[in-house]
C-alpha cells in the first residue's frame, strides 16, 4: 500500500476523484481510518473540544498536538497526516511559525501541517512551503478566530464575502499551499472557489462542490449528542457505548460476568499445595 503524496492528491482533483479525510487523534482511531481508505487523518486542534474537553481549540499547545501526531503517524500506511497548527503558533514572524511546524514533521512524524487564514498569512504559508514542508490552508469559518472575539456563522453569503474568500485561496495557493480546508461556505461561493483553483479544497459544511470532505472523525461516528448541522453521523456508538457500559455494571453487580470461560485455573494438585500452606 502506497503512501499518499501531494502530487497524488492533485492528480485526484485533475481526474474528478474525490478526496476523504477525517480527525484522528490516538492510534487505534488512525489505524481504522488508514483501513478503511480515508485519503488524509487530521490531527486538529479540535481535539481541545473533542479529546481534552476544553471550551473551545485555543488553549491547545504545540505540545499537545506533537503528541497526538505521534501514534496517528505511527498508524497510518497510506493516508496522508496533516498536523494543525494550533492558536498563536504561527503569529509571531518566520522563526517561530517555521519552528513550530519543523516540530510537528520532526517530532510529531506529521506529513503537513495546517493553518489558519487568508492572505494574511500567505507570507508565513511561503516561509514555511519554502523550507520543504507542506502546507494546508484554513479558510471560511476559522474556529481559532471565531473562539476569540468571533462568531460561528456561515460565510461568503453575500457575492462580496465570497469574492474575499476566493481571494484568500488565490493567494494561499500562489504562497505554495498544496490544499484548502473551507469550512461553514456557502455551497455557491465554495464551488466557485473549487473551479479557479488548482489546488485542491476539503469542504466541511461546504456543499458537494469541493474536491473532499473532512468530518471530525467524532462527530463521524456520532460519539456526542449533539453535532454541527452539516455533520451527518454514520453511526451511534453515543448509545452502542452507553449501553455496552452498562450492561457490564450490571453483570459485575450481579456477578455474572466474570463467568467460568473468563477463568483461569491453577493445576488441582497446586491448588491443594496452596490450601495446605494456609493451614
Amino acid at each position: 500500500m502506497d503512501k499518499l503524496t501531494v502530487p497524488r492528491l492533485r492528480k485526484m482533483k485533475a481526474v474528478g476523484e474525490k478526496i476523504t479525510m477525517v480527525t484522528a487523534y490516538d492510534y487505534p482511531s488512525a489505524l481504522l481510518a488508514d483501513r478503511a481508505g480515508i485519503d488524509m487523518l487530521l490531527v486538529g486542534d479540535s481535539l481541545g473540544m473533542v479529546v481534552l474537553g476544553y471550551p473551545n481549540p485555543v488553549q491547545v499547545t504545540v505540545d499537545d498536538i506533537v503528541h497526538h501526531t505521534r501514534p496517528v503517524a505511527r498508524a497510518a500506511k497510506r493516508a496522508l497526516v496533516v498536523a494543525d497548527m494550533p492558536f498563536m503558533s504561527y503569529h509571531l514572524g518566520r522563526e517561530q511559525a517555521v519552528g513550530n511546524a519543523a516540530r510537528l514533521i520532526q517530532e510529531g512524524g506529521a506529513d503537513a501541517v495546517k493553518l489558519e487564514g487568508g492572505k494574511a498569512v500567505a507570507a508565513t504559508v511561503k516561509e514555511i512551503v519554502d523550507v520543504g514542508i507542506p502546507v494546508q490552508a484554513h479558510i471560511g469559518l476559522m474556529p481559532q478566530r471565531a473562539s476569540v472575539g468571533g462568531a460561528f456563522k456561515v460565510q461568503g453569503k453575500t457575492a462580496e464575502a465570497a469574492r474575499a474568500i476566493l481571494e484568500d485561496a488565490l493567494a494561499l495557493e500562489e504562497a505554495g499551499a498544496f490544499s484548502v480546508v473551507m469550512e461553514f461556505v456557502t455551497t455557491e461561493a465554495a464551488q466557485l472557489i473549487t473551479e479557479l483553483l488548482e489546488m485542491p479544497t476539503i469542504g466541511i459544511g461546504s456543499g458537494p462542490g469541493c474536491d473532499g470532505q473532512v468530518l471530525i472523525l467524532y462527530d463521524l461516528l456520532g460519539v456526542y449528542e449533539e453535532a454541527p448541522p452539516f455533520a451527518k453521523p454514520y453511526a451511534d456508538l453515543n448509545r452502542v457505548v452507553t449501553e455496552a457500559l452498562t450492561r457490564y455494571r450490571d453483570d459485575v453487580r450481579s456477578m455474572v460476568y466474570p463467568g467460568e470461560e473468563h477463568t483461569v485455573h491453577m493445576d488441582s494438585g497446586e491448588a491443594k499445595k496452596l490450601k495446605k500452606k494456609r493451614t
